[in-house]
């Protein structure tokens, strides 16, 4: 009976360090979203700027933000955003998707990427945290 107890104490540590670990990857995100905020908004009232809004982005597609005028290299991209793909493109935007309008020299630190990502996700289409 005491095996069983802890690891069942084992096991709820690990999720409770789990989750924390996630947590500190949002907040690293929304700091590391500063460096966006000049051309992008997100959140509920996000409204396009410099550049379109990005609340909902895992799961759109490129180009489809409605009363943003996209380059046409973005919205014939193809690109459906998702971790992987937007990972390849924050490092260069201009690599990725050439002819793009989007003037960023990148996030190449991979852990700072994700953790924009992470930060990023956690909008919805409405710009509502999930």
């Amino acid at each position: 009976m005491k095996q069983l107890t802890t690891s069942a104490l084992v096991v709820i540590a690990s999720m409770t360090a789990a989750s924390a670990a996630l947590a500190q990857d949002v907040d690293a995100g929304k700091s590391s979203f500063n460096k966006c905020l000049a051309c992008h908004a997100i959140g509920e009232g996000a409204k396009n700027k410099v550049g379109p809004a990005l609340n909902g982005l895992d799961g759109r597609k490129s180009g489809t933000v409605e009363g943003y005028s996209y380059s046409e290299a973005n919205k014939n991209s193809g690109i459906t955003w998702n971790k992987e793909v937007f990972l390849e493109y924050i490092k260069d935007p201009k690599a990725k998707i050439p002819g793009t309008k989007m003037v960023f020299a990148g996030i190449k630190n991979e852990n700072e990427a994700n953790n924009l990502w992470a930060f990023l996700l956690q909008y919805d289409k409405d710009g509502k945290t999930k």
